[in-house]
């Protein structure tokens, strides 16, 4: 199965930004840009997607990536 990726975290790092300093000069919610930074939005709000992307001068394909995953299987309960 495929599911969407955030890359923000490797796009940050590799410069030496921290979240808050990303959130601070997109002028952007701290908690939606770490939901990000961190892969745990379940949804990507456009206006942010478009302020990073323009921050960091990349393309949205570069930001968010599709990954494969396994579904964890649950052991039938007793």
């Amino acid at each position: 199965m495929k599911r969407i990726k955030s890359n923000l975290k490797p796009l940050a790092d590799a410069r030496g930004l921290s979240v808050r300093q990303i959130a601070r000069d997109i002028d952007y919610r701290f908690e939606s840009v770490r939901q990000l930074y961190n892969d745990e939005s379940r949804q990507f709000p456009r206006d942010l997607l478009d302020k990073v992307c323009n921050y960091f001068h990349c393309d949205i394909s570069e930001l968010l990536v599709l990954t494969e995953y396994e579904i964890e299987q649950k052991e039938p309960q007793e």
